[in-house]
């Protein structure tokens, strides 16, 4: 049996694969200790871990120890003249209009700050040694007297000659062995000091916090007689081995999201759809993504609580639109959703567990769109008058009834949604109308169509068991290692050759690297290089097959630096402008085997007949049907409502919705 738990802000999802049989399981988070909402999820599935060879996990541990501010006690070391650089920062300013703006604060005090003497220079040639005896007699007494958990060392021109950097952590070691390290150069060796220096710092925070995390996961598994493969997935939509994440915990941030975009891909190719935009609408955020080809957009740096963190991501947009995103009235009168969330605990106040605010769940129990009798199959009924209860205030405040302040909420959310597809999308140079949506997450369905209109998109792909697919997309996921290094050249003849010889370098580590883990098998690669004019300050990232390398020209290099720049600002550039490298990004991938169909949970609960559902013209009269109920090729116009144990599809009127031989249901607009 295959098993992928994935760790959400309300629900803890679980899909199992045992042959050709599919479990689905949903559980309430547990926000404290997530692990035990993990090892609930496998109870409730009747699942004994012995029983497991290949358990896939993913979760938020790291982001909400940055969030939260719960990481370990960090020293940071640097050259001398850089102690300040965490808070110097850069001249941006996020808000210029608020008077009282602050930079993002980093996790640590400026007291937490040490310098060693030494040098190098831009191009990574010796001005001063390391002061080998001040880090011996002065740094190493400082960390130990200050009884830090971990260091992170990160010298300013370590992304060219590592050796100072890698002296340092060896001294360090020696004489504080229990104290954990990160280098610069191994966790993102590139330029740009104050985004390598809080990557390594953010990099070193969360390094204890997974390293326990994981190390209690696997006890408790070992004592139920575990013996599998456990990994865990990363931020670029791979997974790794759980003793290789512990080494580079910085790569767990965003694990949930780019495990729900692999799942919609997978599944999303099955109806033979590679251009999707999936929307991921879970309890706390909504999450969006761009597919290209079946390929998802990504990007080289991300930012957690305003902090950049140089490593690579699933370019995922984020907004405060999910199932427990709070609905409030500004100072100004305004009716606003999110970005504050109900989460788990209490939750939304239809759950019955103490919440009073008014939220998206709350707001569709209202509308009717979510039959409480029926939430997660029956197994957790939720409260109706208590979700009228908490829009009542909104309701009289705004001079309406309680059903259009509900409905008023949903066009908000949907509002919402819709921007963040669009910075995904319109602002990347792409047409949303030239997708298909593919909505997943336990609410993303019930507001599928209306995101769809919105964005004129033609076709909206509903996969099966849409509320746990990014626990289905863990088990769907690769093995995948990415490494970046600035490399600086100019675009001339040469440059093909000197590519190559770095490829052929990389792909001698990778190679050893995944020996190491135990990954045998074939292994695929990946080549980004960055490129920009000469004297711009930012860089395009150009895909390039390695395959080419051998054969390659810098005019063939120019053409596409040309191409992907006019994707993006509808230019190729003055003619004759002289174009330079400056880094590369390299990624290794292991392949999985072939999963099997993913199909419907059974679900028990009565889904047939008519409901009614609230509409701006009043009640509808609502055709109601159970998802496993749907065959290949059976089909339903709107009004109508095919519910599911992990989410509901609302299929509005003007609409028409069928189930594909793969399993998705295509709805499109009649």
């Amino acid at each position: 049996m295959r098993v992928g738990i994935e760790v959400g802000g309300t629900f803890t999802d679980l899909v199992a694969v045992d042959g050709d049989r599919v479990e689905v399981v949903k559980v309430a988070s547990t926000p404290h200790s997530p692990d035990i909402g993990a090892f609930n999820a496998l109870k409730a599935a009747g699942i004994e871990p012995r029983n497991v060879i290949d358990l896939v996990h993913g979760s938020t541990v790291a982001t909400n120890a940055i969030l939260e501010r719960k990481g370990a006690n960090v020293a940071f070391v640097t050259t001398k003249g850089f102690r300040d650089i965490l808070f110097f920062q850069r001249h941006d300013r996020r808000n210029i209009y608020d008077l009282r703006y602050k930079k993002p604060a980093p996790p640590l005090r400026r007291k937490d700050c040490f310098e060693v003497a030494e040098r190098l220079d831009a191009r990574g040639n010796l001005v001063l040694p390391l002061d080998e005896r001040q880090v011996v007699d002065e740094l190493i007494p400082s960390i130990a007297e200050g009884r830090y958990q971990a260091v992170a060392i990160c010298l300013l021109s370590a992304y060219l000659a590592p050796a100072h950097e890698a002296k340092v952590k060896e001294l360090i070691s020696r004489h504080l062995p229990q104290v954990r390290i990160a280098c610069s150069h191994e966790v993102a060796r590139e330029f740009r000091e104050y985004e390598r220096s809080t990557t390594t710092v953010l990099s070193a925070y969360v390094q204890p916090v997974i390293d326990s995390y994981l190390a209690r996961f696997e006890e408790t598994l070992a004592g139920a007689g575990f013996i599998g493969g456990f990994s865990v997935m990363q931020s670029n939509g791979g997974r790794l081995p759980s003793v290789a994440m512990r080494r580079n915990s910085i790569t767990a941030l965003f694990s949930g999201p780019a495990a729900g975009v692999v799942g919609a891909i997978g599944q999303g190719a099955r109806s033979s759809r590679s251009n999707l935009i999936t929307f991921d609408m879970g309890g706390t955020s909504t999450d969006v993504c761009l597919i290209v080809d079946g390929v998802p957009s990504s990007s080289p740096e991300t930012e957690v609580d305003g902090l950049p963190i140089r490593t690579p991501v699933l370019d995922i947009a984020t907004v405060g639109a999910g199932g427990g995103s709070t609905v409030w009235i500004d100072d100004g009168g305004m009716l606003r959703v999110g970005p504050q969330s109900a989460g788990a605990s209490p939750g939304p106040a239809c759950y019955g567990r103490g919440g009073s605010l008014p939220t998206v769940t709350d707001a569709h129990v209202v509308r009717g769109t979510i039959r409480p009798k029926a939430f997660l199959g029956g197994a957790m009924p939720l409260d109706v008058d208590s979700a009228h209860r908490a829009f009542e205030p909104i309701a009289t405040k705004l001079g309406m009834s309680i059903q259009d302040a509900a409905s008023a909420a949903m066009r908000l959310a949907v509002a919402n949604i819709v921007r963040a597809v669009q910075l995904v999308s319109t602002e990347r140079g792409r047409d949303p109308r030239d997708y298909a949506l593919l909505p997943f997450g336990g609410a993303g369905p019930l507001l599928a169509a209306e995101i769809a209109e919105e964005l004129g998109c033609r076709e909206v792909i509903i996969p099966p068991n849409p509320g746990v697919i990014s626990a289905f997309g863990l088990l769907a996921a690769d093995y995948v290692r990415v490494s970046s290094a600035t490399h600086r050249m100019p675009l001339a003849e040469e440059a093909p050759a000197a590519l190559l010889h770095e490829f052929t370098a990389f792909r001698q580590k990778a190679e050893r690297e995944f020996r190491e883990m135990g990954l045998d098998g074939e292994l695929s690669y990946e080549l980004t290089i960055n490129m920009r004019f000469v004297g711009q300050a930012f860089e395009i990232p150009v895909e390039i097959d390695p395959g080419r390398l051998a054969k390659l020209r810098a005019s063939d290099l120019a053409d596409e630096f040309s191409s992907a720049h006019r994707r993006i600002y509808f230019h190729g550039g003055e003619p004759g402008r002289k174009v330079e490298i400056v880094g590369l990004r390299f990624g290794v991938r292991r392949r999985l085997d072939k999963l099997p169909d993913f199909r419907e949970r059974y679900s028990w609960i009565d889904s047939s007949g008519e409901i009614n559902v609230w509409s701006k013209d009043g009640y509808l009269a609502t055709k109601l049907i159970r998802a496993d109920a749907l065959q290949a090729g059976d089909a339903m116009t709107g009004p109508a409502m095919i519910e599911g144990y992990s989410s509901t599809l609302w299929i509005p009127p003007g609409w028409r919705a069928e189930r594909d031989e793969p399993g998705n249901i295509i709805m499109r607009k009649v």
